[in-house]
């Protein structure tokens, strides 16, 4: 007697199986029975073993190379006596763009004033050598030595005589033009004088008067409400720098019109 037909016949085995033929259908009769955890556990089994399969491999991401800093350098003289001298215009911008970055100049290192921080996600050290100014290579040179910072990503601000008051001028290379500290700082980078430069026009003294004296003169009121506006254009293009590139952040500073053609 056919088991499953007999089955079928009371109602206890579905029809949806006659058609699998007599051998077949006692096969699924079979797996009938076969308790449901039985089943689970088997097809868990195959597809653990298929996961674990000794061909297939992690996946590993490719280590980034290490981001090297941007050292942004402002010239100067330490002391209340210097403060807010035309001379040290590179120390108040520096100023300028560690309180708008969020970063403290507290740590000293290498006879200058550092502070470690971001720009947009391109990690920088701002630095005032403590030096004075005709000595400031000392400093600059050792941290560029010791944090191994290609001179192309070192930006280095200073007043200059030669461009009319609160006028910026952003260069990729050159010489010191006469400033004692620019010199200091290409004699310590061995002559090398491939490191872009921000200079700040203080203009040139008035009448007579001597070039020494009036570097270290403060400025009028008048003076410090323009220089505010040239130190937030300094600090945008040291922005583009450290995060487009040169060119596009010198085409912002040396296509930017005179104060008195704005407004």
């Amino acid at each position: 007697m056919n088991v499953g037909a007999s089955l079928s016949s009371i109602g206890i085995f579905p029809n949806c199986y006659r058609w699998l033929g007599s051998s077949n259908y006692n096969k699924a009769l079979s797996l009938s029975w076969v308790p449901s955890w039985r089943m689970m556990s088997s097809a868990s089994s195959a597809t653990s073993a298929s996961i674990a399969s000794p061909t297939e491999r992690p996946v590993v991401e490719p280590l980034k190379p290490k981001q090297q800093p941007w050292l942004i350098v402002g010239l100067g003289n330490p002391g209340k006596k210097f403060q807010s001298t035309r001379h040290n215009v590179g120390f108040e911008m520096v100023d300028a763009i560690a309180e708008a970055e969020g970063i403290s100049i507290s740590s000293v290192s290498f006879r200058a004033l550092l502070g470690k921080g971001f720009i947009g996600d391109i990690p920088v050290m701002l630095a005032k050598p403590q030096t004075f100014m005709n000595a400031s290579g000392e400093s600059v040179g050792a941290i560029v030595s010791y944090y191994k910072i290609p001179l192309k990503q070192v930006l280095v601000i200073f007043d200059d005589l030669d461009l009319p008051f609160a006028k910026l001028r952003l260069l990729p290379k050159g010489g010191h033009g006469g400033h004692n500290g620019m010199r200091s700082v290409i004699d310590h980078f061995k002559g090398n004088r491939d490191f872009p430069r921000l200079r700040i026009g203080i203009g040139r003294p008035p009448g007579r008067m001597d070039s020494i004296n009036f570097v270290l003169r403060p400025f009028n009121k008048q003076e410090r409400e323009e220089l505010n506006f040239t130190f937030q254009d300094g600090l945008e293009a040291v922005r583009i720098l450290v995060l487009e590139g040169f060119n596009k952040s010198a085409t912002f500073v040396n296509s930017a019109k005179p104060l008195e053609q704005l407004g």
